[in-house]
Formats: structure tokens, sequence, C-alpha cells
């Protein structure tokens, strides 16, 4: 994101953080890609805001402004989940992420209202903002050539929700960038680099220490290539490197 685009966005959030102080209420924003929500963590306080993309898991994600322990009362996030899938399974489309992305966009809604979309076996499972699930739910009639119906869930089905597969590295230390580079099969200077662009993310926030070590249950985002739980030394190895495990979401 360009400079002015950050500053805006960091205005954007302090403007909300305020106003949820003085009125006692809660405000939100749409979908946001997790390196822009990332940034509210330098302009406002970590207490003041909270953010949630509808599951566990989701890239995108709405900020809501307000501290439930000081105003006594909460509100969910105002995300629902819609199904979309075929009218008949066995004549549909192989539907991508991108067919049924451009499908909503073609409906000509603005893309920060949709969150994540999750793609089974042509059924798409996609996280929008509340005020325009009705809409789309009425107005989408067909993906490519397939023609689909849409119905509001009240939460993810458990078979089409993110997965955590343990996986164990075998490092020379437990150094961010060596643990990204091993998981995620890259050179050292493809991981520093990561780090450089502020592609990194741990709990939430950018990391640009490459050099940084995490701690145990530290969720770890690699724009581009995934998200991982670290979960800590599990035994040193005779050649004196370190087995560590991670969970990486699937």
């Amino acid at each position: 994101m360009a400079g002015v685009e950050e500053q805006q966005l960091q205005k954007r959030f302090m403007e909300l953080a305020e106003q949820s102080y003085q009125n006692n209420t809660y405000y939100f924003t749409d979908f946001l890609s997790a390196t822009d929500a990332a940034l509210a963590y330098t302009v406002v306080e970590a207490s003041e805001f909270s953010q949630w993309g509808g599951a566990d898991g989701c890239e995108r994600v709405l900020l809501r402004f307000g501290n439930p322990e000081e105003f006594g009362y909460e509100i969910p996030y105002p995300i629902q989940i819609l199904k979309i899938e075929p009218l008949i399974k066995k004549f549909a489309d192989e539907l991508s992420h991108r067919d049924f992305l451009g499908a909503l966009m073609n409906l000509g809604i603005e893309r920060d209202t949709i969150g994540d979309i999750v793609v089974k076996d042509k059924v798409a499972y996609v996280f929008v903002v509340e005020r325009i699930a009705d809409y789309i739910r009425e107005n989408l009639g067909q993906v490519k050539h397939t023609h689909v119906k849409c119905q509001v869930l009240e939460e993810m089905p458990e078979e089409v929700k993110p997965q955590l597969e343990p996986v164990e590295l075998i490092v020379a230390s437990t150094r961010l960038d060596t643990i990204v580079a091993k998981l995620y099969h890259l050179s050292r200077n493809q991981a520093l680099d990561l780090f450089r662009k502020k592609l990194v993310l741990v709990n939430g926030r950018i990391y640009e220490n490459n050099s940084g070590n995490p701690k145990d249950g530290d969720v770890v985002a690699v724009r581009g290539y995934g998200k991982f739980i670290f979960r800590n030394i599990q035994y040193d190895t005779k050649k004196g490197k370190q087995a560590i495990l991670v969970e990486r979401y699937v």
C-alpha cells in the first residue's frame, strides 16, 4: 500500500476509536486484508479494538472499535455466511475462488464487503457484511455457466472449517525467518524479503524483526503462503539443531 493510503487508513482508525470512546458505542470497519488491519496497532491501543473474520483462521477481517469491559455490553460482528451452491451439482462447472469472487463483483458490490471465500466441491462459503447478504442471496443466480442458489448459514459447517496440521521441522534456530524459510521451502533471502515487504504478521501485527523468536501459541501469517501456530521446541537433535512443532492451517 502506498504511504498516502496507509496514512488515510491510520487516520480513519483513529477517528473510529475516538468516536467509539466518545459515544460509548461500537464502530466497525468493512473487511480489510490482514496487512491493512495490522495498521490499527500503530495508531490505536490494542485494548480499544478487536478483529474477526467470521471464523477461526480467516485472512480478511473486520475491526471492531470499542472495549467490552469499559462499555459493559457487547454486540456481535455484522458478518453473515452465505452458502452458494449449484442447482444441479453433477452438471456444474469446476468453480474456483476466482469464479465466485468474479460473480459477486459483477453484482456491483464493493470488494471490502466480502471477506474470505472458502470453496469445496463446487460449493462456496462466503463471509459478507450483514447489510449486503440479502441482496446477494436475491440477485446471484449464476457463476460462470452454472446456475446457483444462495442461503444464509448460522455458522460454518465443521467439515469446511480450517484444519490444523501438525508439522515437525528441524531448524538451526528458532529465529522466525529460519522457521518461515523451512516451512515454506524458501531460501534465506526469499524469507528475508517477506519481512522487508511487511508480509509477515504475528498475532495480527506486522512483524519486521526477522531474527525474533516466536513464543508458544503465537499465530504467524505469511501473506501469499499461509498461516501457522508456533508450538515450541520439542527436542534437540544429535547434530545440535532443534526440532520444533508448528500447526499449519490447511
